[in-house]
């Protein structure tokens, strides 16, 4: 191994000293899950790259996806073969080679309300889609009654199906997931950084060869060489092909997706459920004791840092959930909103629900590749056709990619650290269920986490407010997970900002003084960081209050840039 895939404070000012030191061959824009794998399918060619991300890794649309590993039903439905095809591909990797610890099966009633064609016809589309898995990690779909399917999930109306189907897919904390792509990168050599901003773009003879970079936390300038410059920014991919100065081949088109999280015990089911609805489909996805509920499909064109959930996207989901609940579900049941923006390649249809989920590939200038579009699920084969794309830049044979071979880190010895579960919960001193989510969560890098508590085993109580998670976990991720600000702990490291209902305000305090000790954060410091997640939490509480959309302007009223507010009130 080249690098280190720890990320704390002393390898953050390492990497600020190395974008200004050292050329590289590849240079990425953007820490999500398309940045993340393009480092790791670069670096593992043998290339010298950098990444660098604005705000934080994942905070985007990579940390408010369905959480799913999955072919696409709908897609199938649409004959995109060839995508179903890809994306399952890539699930059976996820579940049996590259991350068997963070991507695990998930199974999914498809109720049936049809007598004469729906079961011929779903039955079809799902041998087809188990044809094309051309894996074992999941069972095949299987035939229900209508009493074998209400045995499953009694949450069901009698009278809202006449029989189900019952397949599986994968599921993932896309944050975490996310997390390690970018450490399994930089434990090859990969110099990767958040809170770092692009703010324009070095030019020679018509090539673009690097990037002028912010510190957005200090306000430090420097600049980075690269012979290619990789553009994975999602939905901010016009802005940053605008900051180059030249045309971009393709135009990106953000749709909002709403996601609402209410407790277990809420809907009796013992599987997820996959309804179709007016415009797509509805999927409820078991997440530990909750239920995530989603999504939407609808035009965003107000600030792309700050999508919000209005009252109008809650309710078509608890509408249209409703339908088939023989109780309800209201507003009061909700404990957790998400809202996140899908990067759609635009102009093939007015309907977002109907843009393409492929990806595009384009060198709009000598020096410059950008990629747009695709799914989460397929982001190994998106990072591949970009990396392939620079081959005129880099001056140099390419190799091919090896990422289907390299396995994420705490991959390697989960198996069998899952058969210890029972010893090294008695070892360690916290329950067998604790340890099985711990396992689930770092793999076997779980053991850098209880180093941090050798000393303090205080640590391994449980985060005040958040009882699933570990005050160690607080900890660990500002030490070795790049967490510089506390909504990247409560937001991303973990999921506590929608698991809880007081959406992490009750942990803030705790959380922020365990980073305080790692970040060297003052008391003014630690409590502006405070007051400004919880700021957050009141904004997003208000827009969805708001029947629909906000204007632009109240918007950013509700929705500050609570990032760069953190920091602008702490150097005061």
């Amino acid at each position: 191994m080249r690098g280190s895939a720890k990320l704390g404070p002393q390898e953050r000012a390492q990497a600020w000293d190395r974008f200004g030191e050292q050329a590289f061959d590849v240079l990425v824009v953007g820490g999500g899950i398309t940045g993340a794998g393009v480092a790791l399918d670069a670096v593992t060619r043998g290339l010298d790259t950098a990444l660098v991300e604005a705000r934080d890794f994942a905070s985007g649309t990579s940390s408010r996806s369905s959480k799913l590993f999955h072919g696409g039903l709908r897609y199938l439905e649409q004959m995109n073969f060839g995508l179903v095809a890809e994306a399952l591909k890539e699930r059976e990797l996820m579940l049996t080679r590259l991350a068997p610890h963070l991507v695990k099966p998930v199974p999914f009633l498809y109720p049936l309300k049809h007598r004469m064609w729906e079961r011929p016809y779903v039955g079809a589309g799902l041998t087809l889609y188990d044809t094309m898995a051309r894996g074992r990690s999941v069972p095949a779909h299987r035939h229900l009654t209508r009493t074998g399917a209400l045995r499953l999930s009694p949450a069901l109306r009698q009278d809202a199906l006449i029989g189900a189907v019952r397949y599986y897919d994968g599921q993932a904390d896309d944050a975490r997931h996310t997390l390690t792509v970018i450490r399994t990168a930089a434990r090859y050599g990969a110099v990767v950084r958040n809170s770092s901003e692009v703010t324009g773009f070095l030019h020679e003879g018509g090539r673009i060869v690097g990037a002028h970079i912010r510190d957005v936390d200090s306000g430090a300038t420097t600049t980075i060489r690269a012979k290619v410059v990789i553009n994975c920014t999602g939905v901010w991919t016009d802005e940053i092909q605008r900051l180059t100065g030249g045309r971009g081949r393709f135009r990106v088109r953000a749709s909002k997706g709403v996601h609402v999280l209410v407790p277990r015990d809420r809907i009796a089911s013992e599987v997820g459920l996959i309804l179709r609805t007016e415009k797509s489909v509805l999927f409820v996805i078991p997440w530990g004791n909750h239920w995530i509920i989603g999504t939407t499909d609808t035009d965003w064109n107000l600030d792309l840092s700050h999508p919000a959930a209005s009252r109008a996207d809650i309710d078509y989901l608890l509408a249209n959930l409703n339908e088939v609940l023989a109780v309800p579900l209201s507003h009061d049941d909700i404990e957790g909103v998400y809202a996140g923006l899908r990067p759609l390649l635009a102009g093939e249809s007015e309907e977002t629900s109907q843009l393409s989920r492929e990806h595009a590939v384009a060198r709009p200038l000598p020096g410059l590749v950008s990629i747009a579009g695709g799914k989460f699920t397929t982001y190994r084969v998106m990072a591949k056709d970009a990396v392939d794309a620079a081959r005129p830049d880099l001056g140099h044979r390419l190799p091919p990619s090896v990422t289907e071979h390299v396995p994420l880190m705490g991959a390697e010895g989960y198996h069998a650290l899952i058969n210890q579960v029972d010893t090294l919960a008695e070892e360690n001193g916290v329950p067998v269920w604790r340890m099985q989510r711990l396992l689930d969560r770092y793999g076997s890098m779980v053991d850098e986490v209880f180093e941090l508590a050798e000393k303090d085993h205080s640590l391994l109580e449980p985060l005040p407010g958040a009882g699933e998670y570990l005050r160690v976990e607080a900890m660990y991720a500002a030490t070795h997970e790049a967490a510089v600000h506390l909504d990247d702990v409560l937001a991303r490291r973990t999921r506590i900002s929608i698991e809880v209902p007081h959406r992490g305000t009750e942990t803030a305090e705790p959380a922020a003084e365990l980073m305080a000790g790692v970040l060297g954060w003052d008391n003014a410091r630690t409590s502006n960081e405070v007051e400004v997640y919880k700021a957050r939490v009141a904004a997003e509480r208000e827009s969805q209050t708001k029947p629909d959309d906000l204007t632009a302007d109240a918007q950013r009223l509700l929705a500050p840039d609570t990032r760069k507010l953190a920091v602008g009130r702490a150097l005061r």
